[in-house]
C-alpha cells in the first residue's frame, strides 16, 4: 500500500497504461522517504512535485547517468530544492544524475500545410528546447559562452562554457552532460569552464 501510494504521489507517467520501470520506482520511493523525512523547506516543496519519468543513459569508460523529467511549470519549484535533491539521489542511486523539464517541440508547418494554425511560439522551437536542455543538464551553473564549430567533414560540435562559480561542484560532470545531450538531441557538445589565468613567477 506504500508503494502505490509513493506512485500515485511522485510519479505521473504521460500515458495511463504505462508501467513504471524499476528505475522510475526507486525514484519515487527516494523521493517519497526524503519528503517524509527530510529537511522541513525541502519536504514541503516535495509535497507538490512529481516527476513523469526517468532514464538511464550511458556515459562510456563504465559510468552512467540519470534524467529524470518534471513537469515544465514545476521546474522552478524543482530548482529551489535541486541540489539538496541531486545530492541525495546520487547517493541512492551512484550514478551522476540531472533533472529536466519535459518540454514539447512544435514541428515548423510545411509549405504545403492548407491548415490554418496558430503561430509557433519560440519556445518551442527545436533550437530553443535544445537550448533549454543545456540550461536544465547544468543547473545551477550558468552558461557564459556558446560556440558551434563545424569541420571540414560538415559534422558540428557545439562548445559551452560554464561560469566559474559551480566549476568545483559539476567539473566532474561535464562528460556525463555530453553523453547525455547527445542521447537527447542528437547533437555533439563539449562542456567546460573558464582556463585560469597564467601566472609568471618574477
Amino acid at each position: 500500500l506504500r508503494m502505490a501510494f509513493t506512485y500515485q504521489a511522485k510519479i505521473k507517467k504521460d500515458a495511463k497504461d504505462s508501467k513504471a520501470t524499476s528505475l522510475e520506482e526507486s525514484i519515487a520511493q527516494y523521493l517519497f522517504d526524503l519528503q517524509c523525512n527530510g529537511e522541513p523547506e525541502v519536504s514541503a516543496e516535495l509535497k507538490k512535485l512529481h516527476f513523469i519519468s526517468a532514464k538511464e543513459v550511458e556515459c562510456g569508460k563504465g559510468r552512467a547517468g540519470v534524467v529524470i523529467f518534471v513537469p515544465y511549470r514545476q521546474l522552478k519549484e524543482y530548482h529551489r530544492i535541486q541540489e539538496v535533491l541531486i545530492d541525495e539521489l546520487e547517493k541512492k542511486l551512484s550514478k551522476d544524475v540531472m533533472i529536466i523539464a519535459q518540454r514539447r517541440i512544435v514541428p515548423k508547418p510545411g509549405h504545403n500545410n492548407t491548415i490554418k494554425q496558430q503561430k509557433r511560439p519560440k519556445s518551442r522551437t527545436v533550437a530553443a528546447v535544445h537550448d533549454a536542455i543545456i540550461e536544465d543538464l547544468v543547473f545551477p551553473g550558468e552558461v557564459v559562452d556558446k560556440r558551434m564549430r563545424q569541420r571540414v567533414d560538415g559534422s558540428r560540435t557545439y562548445k559551452v562554457v560554464l561560469g566559474a562559480k559551480e566549476e568545483q561542484n559539476l567539473e566532474r560532470k561535464l562528460e556525463t552532460f555530453s553523453a547525455v545531450y547527445k542521447k537527447l538531441t542528437g547533437k555533439n557538445i563539449v562542456f567546460s569552464f573558464p582556463a585560469q589565468p597564467q601566472t609568471i613567477d618574477q
